[in-house]
């Protein structure tokens, strides 16, 4: 993406790294309630953040603009651009439903998410890391916190089929540390930590990662603490009209993951999954209808 076409969201995501701890909560405030949250006056966004005027004027200077005035003016050229979007213009994605009805909104909502993330990923480096993955050299671990264990299973099942070595770490509890006697050096750990990030799962990267092990983190667009272990993360915006955040962006990134992996290991997987049918067969699992 060129600097051009920068949303000040994505400029923001690109300056994480480099912000202060007073400009990074200033930064998640305004990604918490993005666009609405910069379009009030400068103190509002201030005050709403719980930061200085003056930590929000640097901010604004970090991010490439003269002053809150052209921020502003920015993000309204934003919203006008939004509005002649495709995506935005059509009137429903349902046709039952009324334009403001929750299935056209959540809708909308994860179609701007989706769009947003692939945007940040660089696809080199979502190949390289499902290439870390499909290495059976080394072992493969799985680990997601209260909500996010969901995701991790869903990948530990598959992955449990595509290749050998792998373990799905209980990170809810307390044995967790036991999985750890074994980490050796550039085995590898799938981490899945978004945002009300876990004590739990931070230190476990940690550990794992002082063991010489490579982190691959999948986390949200404010990335958990883990980042700073992980050699590849993955940042989706999660943001839905709900009290929950939406999954839907990092389970695309999995599915993707998934059959990356698939096709570069696709001659043992194959002979996996006809063992793995033929037990399925002999234990009448599955109904058949020949």
């Amino acid at each position: 993406m060129s600097p051009a076409t920068l949303t000040i969201s994505d400029r923001i995501q690109k300056q994480l790294d480099d912000l202060t701890r007073a400009e990074r909560q200033l930064a998640h405030s305004i990604l918490e309630n993005y666009p609405a949250s910069g379009l009030g006056p400068l103190s509002a966004l201030a005050k709403d953040a719980e930061v200085s005027v003056p930590t929000v004027a640097r901010m604004v200077q970090k991010l490439g603009f003269s002053g809150y005035p052209e921020f502003q003016a920015e993000l309204r050229e934003e919203l006008k651009a939004k509005a002649k979007n495709p995506i935005a213009k059509h009137e429903t994605w349902t046709d039952a439903a009324p334009s403001e009805h929750l299935l056209n909104r959540f809708t909308e909502a994860v179609i701007d998410n989706i769009r947003h993330t692939l945007g940040q990923i660089d696809p080199s480096e979502f190949d390289r890391a499902c290439e870390i993955v499909a290495d059976t050299d080394h072992h493969l671990y799985i680990v997601g916190g209260r909500i996010t264990h969901t995701l991790a299973e869903y990948l530990f099942l598959h992955m449990q089929v595509i290749r050998g070595r792998i373990t799905h770490i209980q990170s809810t509890s307390n044995a967790w540390p036991h999985y750890l006697l074994d980490v050796k050096k550039d085995d590898v750990f799938i981490v899945f930590d978004m945002r009300r990030y876990e004590n739990n799962t931070l230190k476990l990267a940690e550990l794992a990662h002082a063991k010489g092990a490579r982190v691959i983190l999948f986390t949200d667009q404010w990335r958990s603490p883990v980042h700073q272990f992980a050699e590849v993360s993955f940042s989706s915006r999660i943001i839905a009209p709900s009290a929950w955040d939406s999954a839907a962006t990092p389970l695309l990134l999995l599915e993707t993951m998934i059959s990356t992996v698939q096709g570069l290991t696709w001659g043992d997987t194959k002979d996996r999954m006809e063992t793995l049918e033929d037990m399925f067969d002999q234990t009448k699992l599955f109904r058949k209808f020949t």
